[in-house]
């Protein structure tokens, strides 16, 4: 008798359970992973805006601008307002205190998968009093 070369069934089978399994254990850590890396990303911008405010503050004898569009002029303090990732590129939201000495940064819109903005859902946001609120 001539044996048959390849494959069973049963032994495919088994090796796309495996596969399956194992997808099922390291694609939840894939995203946990990718959103640690969104909200890193999100704290760092929130510090480098709050720098570049503070810079424009010593600038202007403890005056903050009135929008974050003052602090692109010329690429003085920032060369472009960067975007939120956490809020799939949405701009930060500046609100100037209404004694023009103080400031908050923090996200403006929905997430990219439907949750709630920023700042309602307890994401970063960057206070001129208390420097970073991390969520």
């Amino acid at each position: 008798m001539r044996k048959r070369k390849g494959f069973t069934l049963i032994e495919l089978m088994i090796v796309i359970a495996i596969i399956a399994i194992l997808a099922a254990i390291l694609v939840p850590n894939f995203l946990r992973a990718r959103n640690q890396g969104q909200l890193t990303a999100c704290k760092s911008n929130l510090k480098n805006m709050g720098t570049a405010l503070e810079m424009y503050s010593t600038d202007y004898s403890g005056i903050y601008p009135a929008a974050t569009a003052s602090l692109t002029v010329s690429g003085t303090y920032l060369q472009t307002l960067p975007t939120c990732p956490l809020a799939s590129g949405a701009a930060y939201g500046y609100t100037r205190g209404s004694s023009s000495n103080s400031y908050t940064v923090s996200c403006i819109s929905t997430f990219h998968n439907g949750v709630g903005g920023c700042t309602a859902s307890g994401q970063p946001s960057y206070d001129s009093l208390q420097g970073l609120l991390p969520r």
